[in-house]
């Protein structure tokens, strides 16, 4: 291939999707292709698409339309979950890509690049997933996906229709890519898929692949993301309680409350079930934080079902939510379901939840004042002006990558603090969802 070949990620998406893109510098990167910050300097423009409800779709198709009208004369790649599920349909209807690329096997990246650049030479090297890929998260946090695909077949979710069934990579085989991370420097490893509890590899489930981890040595978080509650592993409570590195962080999904609504969208667990969950997650494990997420204006949902749903938030006392609207996805079973939400209903119900949860994590976040944690710092912020403080912004265990709230540390301007290091830190003040925090 000649030399000078670059290219642009544009990696749009759910954090499932950061790692695709991550896989897809890897073999560019080790196939001769480098990576460049602007997209004016690039040959190639990659957007990596997320094709799971709607909204999402149209941003990803917008982003295209965007490049395409800033740089009429580059070549454009839509990579990712909508063009894995809509390729044939986009080639004819989006003509501002010049090609698609899904996601069945990464490897081929190298190959697809090089054709819509026309450049027909391309390394061998791009035919394996390099062992060593880019990281595009926060400074000192990485993502370990270790499945694929998903089997729970919720009547809302085109991810099966996407990703396919469940399929797990071996516990010796994420146990490295951990130990390799580390060695990287690495602080926070947030073990992610499509759902984490399902995770079953020749026998071996969360609970063991979460004991192999165990087993590395340092000054490391393990964070848990992605958790469906009708088949939650009890017994990883114990290890969470033995070993602080497994942060008590739980982002479980546990969608809605009304026993109808979740019969129909294929969820065998009922609001008491989940309640009780909750409260056995917080009885072993006093310091847990719970995020949930709650979908609304699901076909069928009446005034009666939602109202169930606002009196569960009441007592899950969820540290964090995040509320959706329903989006009707061909394909998916709900699809044809009758009893169509109106649009305006759905965003009314969803700005409720989000009104009515605002207080309950405002006083969740109260809990850590005067308490003192590690802070992962991220980002450094320099004041603006004479007498402005600097800052830096990080995260507590109770902070999910990107999505939570943040650790606010004021500092002066000779502070040694570095991007991705742990930072001992005490909670002075609650600001907003934010925590105001003091180095010790």
């Amino acid at each position: 291939m000649s030399s000078g070949a670059r290219y642009f990620i544009d990696p749009f998406g759910c954090v499932k999707n950061q790692v695709d893109a991550e896989n897809m510098m890897a073999c560019l990167d080790s196939a001769g292709w480098s990576v460049s910050a602007d997209a004016s300097e690039a040959d190639l423009i990659i957007v990596n698409s997320c094709g799971f409800i709607e909204s999402a779709k149209r941003e990803s198709i917008n982003a295209v339309l965007g490049w395409r009208k800033l740089y009429p004369g580059k070549k454009i790649l839509l990579a990712g979950c909508l063009a894995q599920r809509y390729a044939k349909e986009l080639a004819e209807s989006l003509p501002e890509a010049d090609g698609f690329f899904g996601i069945d096997d990464i490897t081929q990246i190298t190959k697809k690049a090089n054709n819509i650049s026309q450049r027909r030479n391309y390394s061998r090297k791009s035919l394996r997933l390099p062992s060593e890929r880019p990281l595009l998260s926060m400074p000192g946090s990485a993502y370990v996906k270790i499945s694929e695909g998903c089997d729970n077949r919720c009547t809302f979710c085109a991810i099966p229709l996407i990703r396919g069934p469940l399929r797990c990579r071996t516990v010796p085989d994420i146990f490295n890519e951990c130990k390799g991370l580390l060695k990287r420097g690495v602080k926070e490893l947030c073990i992610i898929g499509q759902d984490i509890c399902s995770y079953n590899s020749e026998g071996q489930r969360l609970p063991e692949l979460l004991e192999a981890i165990e087993k590395l040595p340092g000054d490391f978080w393990v964070r848990l993301l992605y958790m469906h509650p009708d088949h939650f592993p009890l017994s990883i409570l114990k290890l969470m309680k033995r070993d602080p590195r497994f942060l008590p962080y739980f982002d479980i999904p546990f969608q809605h409350a009304s026993q109808r609504i979740l019969a129909a969208m294929n969820r065998s667990g009922t609001a008491d079930d989940y309640l009780s969950l909750a409260d056995t997650i917080r009885k072993r494990l006093p310091s847990a934080v719970i995020r949930s997420t709650f979908l609304v204006g699901f076909p069928g949902e009446t005034e009666s079902d939602f109202s169930e749903l606002l009196d569960f938030q009441e007592k899950l006392h969820p540290d964090w939510l995040g509320s959706f609207c329903y989006s009707r996805e061909d394909g998916t079973p709900a699809y044809a379901i009758k009893g169509r939400v109106p649009k305006k209903t759905s965003v009314q119900r969803q700005l409720e939840i989000e009104k009515r949860q605002v207080p309950i994590t405002e006083k969740s976040m109260d809990r850590f004042v005067n308490k003192c944690f590690n802070v992962l710092a991220e980002e450094y912020i320099p004041g603006e002006g004479a007498g402005r403080e600097n800052f830096w912004l990080g995260r507590l265990f109770c902070h999910a990558p990107e999505i939570d709230g943040s650790a606010v540390i004021a500092v002066s301007g000779d502070n040694n603090i570095s991007a991705g290091s742990f930072i001992p830190c005490r909670v002075i003040a609650r600001r907003g969802f934010d925590l105001e925090v003091k180095i010790n």
